[in-house]
């Protein structure tokens, strides 16, 4: 799970550092480099729940 709030807490500072380049310079660059992030970071996060439920269900079984 320290991986998992590293991960998250990355993804954080890189959407935040963008959006602050974006006030500072107009560049529409940095918000869709943000977007992007936050899309990587969701698909990562359901991929990983996939995978947490998929070993809850082999230990029970």
């Amino acid at each position: 799970m320290l991986v998992l709030r590293l991960i998250g807490l990355l993804v954080l500072l890189a959407i935040v550092a963008s959006l602050v380049l974006y006030l500072f310079t107009r560049n529409r660059r940095y918000l869709t480099f943000a977007w992007r992030v936050f899309q990587f970071a969701i698909v990562f996060l359901v991929v990983f729940l996939v995978l947490y439920v998929l070993e809850r269900l082999v230990l029970v079984i």
